[in-house]
């Protein structure tokens, strides 16, 4: 089950690297709050991937059970009643405020990464 996929590492660690820049410099808009999510969640994808050698559709649940997850705690205001608001980090990461918006971002991430995934695998088993 654990495997080190150096593809996926790669593509996980440039997704990080994304995604820093994009917190650090980018306020507001749609890059910075949808765009985000979506990268965020192909980035928790490959991260994943990169680690465990898992079918896609597993990856793909546990992904979106991971999104939806953060997003609930949103949803219930998690780091105000955990009285940890003032952390900016735990902002950055687990988000202040819920969104449907998010929602849509992070099933579309899936999806992507999925298909992606999904189609990668199909073609390769075609070569050999």
């Amino acid at each position: 089950m654990l495997k080190l996929n150096k593809t996926y590492l790669y593509i996980t660690i440039t997704l990080l690297v994304i995604e820093i820049c994009i917190a650090l410099f980018l306020k507001d808009g749609f890059v910075r709050y949808t765009f985000g999510d979506f990268l965020a969640t192909i980035l928790v994808y490959c991260g994943l991937k990169s680690i465990l050698d898992l079918k896609p559709i597993t990856l793909f649940i546990i992904t979106l059970a991971i999104a939806y997850t953060l997003e609930g705690f949103q949803y219930i205001n998690l780091l105000e009643r955990l009285n940890l608001q003032d952390y900016k980090l735990l902002k950055i990461i687990l988000g202040s405020h819920f969104s449907w918006k998010d929602i849509l971002a992070y099933s579309l991430g899936a999806i992507t990464i999925y298909l992606i995934d999904k189609n990668t695998i199909n073609e390769q088993k075609e070569i050999i």
